[in-house]
């Protein structure tokens, strides 16, 4: 008797700990301090701000699939140019209030994300990167071929956004777009956060250390990791869609290679498996493509090169702790 009990109190606070999330900490207060008052003390940068905002967004989604779940992808710009076309195109024909095309086009793309997860969970991690550079180069070759629905090479034009909440327009310095893009990005953030701290969230990390084990244990491999692609694409076509709203126009480069591949560079520079760093990597990868560019406009891809490659060599630790260089064990 008394062993059933000891254990039935163990398997609750095994539950119980499971479902408690983290304690906030100071500097994640401070963090979204930081980011409310730059709205007002940098209304010169806004449009940028509003950039960083939507590509930490982006960043954010494929950490849940590579850094939590261990799903590598070289076409997660496939959700986000999905997010933003379904967003531009919802707004030019069919309504053009900002808030009900935000949530549309990420119900879409999540759903998007739910069924081409049968394709992305089959075969290896080689497999994978094959197949979802491929779903992504068929939504780029629509996108260019199907020119009277998005306007092909031009971009979709003609877009009107309407105000924002009935109230806001969207101006031209970025001001308000800049504002409500920072709000989903706090709403993904959380969202994100409640995930991976729960059984759900654990269970991911289980799947991405060794999938068989997981299974064996009595994990679904395959429904846990189907659904969180599936969050994951929802997230990346929001911050698609939040892309297009804000600036009024879709273009194929949401599509593009060069997207998925900027937004692994930005989890390379931040870290994976860890929900900050695709937002600080966003910051750092748009704060150095814009100083580098400024300097030397024609060299500026060089430069970022050469970082990432002493970033990889020398280790993110050392990288931003140069004392650990000279302490024991730091050589770097």
């Amino acid at each position: 008797m008394n062993t059933t009990t000891t254990t039935s109190s163990s398997v609750a606070a095994v539950r119980a700990s499971l479902h408690a999330l983290p304690r906030w900490r100071w500097w994640e207060f401070a963090l979204f301090a930081v980011a409310v008052a730059s709205w007002f003390l940098l209304p010169g940068h806004a449009a940028l701000l509003n950039e960083i905002a939507i590509l930490s967004l982006f960043a954010l989604s494929l950490d849940l699939i590579l850094g939590y779940a261990g799903i590598v992808s070289l076409g997660h710009a496939a959700f986000f140019g999905l997010g933003a076309y379904f967003a531009a195109l919802f707004a030019k024909h069919v309504m053009p209030d900002p808030l009900v095309g935000l949530v549309l086009a990420t119900v879409v793309c999540g759903l998007f994300g739910l069924i081409t997860s049968v394709l992305v969970l089959r075969g290896s991690d080689l497999t994978r990167l094959m197949v979802t550079l491929g779903v992504a180069s068929i939504l780029f070759e629509l996108a260019n071929r199907l020119d009277w629905l998005t306007g092909g090479a031009d971009g979709l034009q003609g877009v009107l956004m309407g105000p924002l909440l009935g109230r806001f327009d969207f101006d031209l310095q970025g001001r308000v777009g800049f504002a409500y893009s920072l709000v989903v990005l706090i709403i993904g953030l959380l969202v994100a956060r409640k995930i991976v701290h729960s059984p759900f969230g654990t269970s991911l990390k289980a799947l991405r250390d060794n999938r068989l084990r997981a299974g064996a244990i009595g994990v679904n491999v395959s429904a846990r990791l189907a659904a969180v692609y599936a969050v994951s694409g929802a997230l990346a076509g929001a911050s698609g869609a939040l892309l297009a709203q804000t600036t009024a126009f879709a273009s194929l480069d949401v599509l593009d290679f060069h997207r998925s591949a900027d937004v692994l560079l930005m989890l390379v520079i931040g870290g994976t498996g860890y929900l900050y760093g695709g937002i600080f990597g966003a910051i750092a990868f748009t704060a150095l493509r814009d100083v580098i560019s400024a300097l030397t406009p024609q060299y500026w891809t060089f430069w970022l090169g050469l970082f990432l490659v002493v970033l990889v060599m020398v280790g993110r630790d050392r990288l931003f702790q140069p004392r650990r260089w000279f302490g024991k064990g730091g050589r770097a």
